[in-house]
């Protein structure tokens, strides 16, 4: 499914920017080599970190 039609950025490559560090949407696309154009994948990639972020604290504990 993807995430970034602008892009091509489906699910699979924002989770694998996430395990590699990315904090943010910004990272995300750096990491891709690209930038936001529409944006509207952005409030579900600070979803995706969000979630990623809540499962580490949950393992942690």
């Amino acid at each position: 499914m993807y995430v970034c039609n602008c892009n091509g950025l489906r699910q699979r490559d924002v989770a694998r920017a996430i395990e590699a560090g990315a904090a943010r949407p910004r990272d995300v696309f750096d990491r891709h080599q690209c930038a936001p154009q529409c944006a509207k994948c952005v409030c579900e990639m600070r979803q995706m970190i969000q979630e990623s972020r809540d499962a580490f604290a949950l393992a942690a504990e």
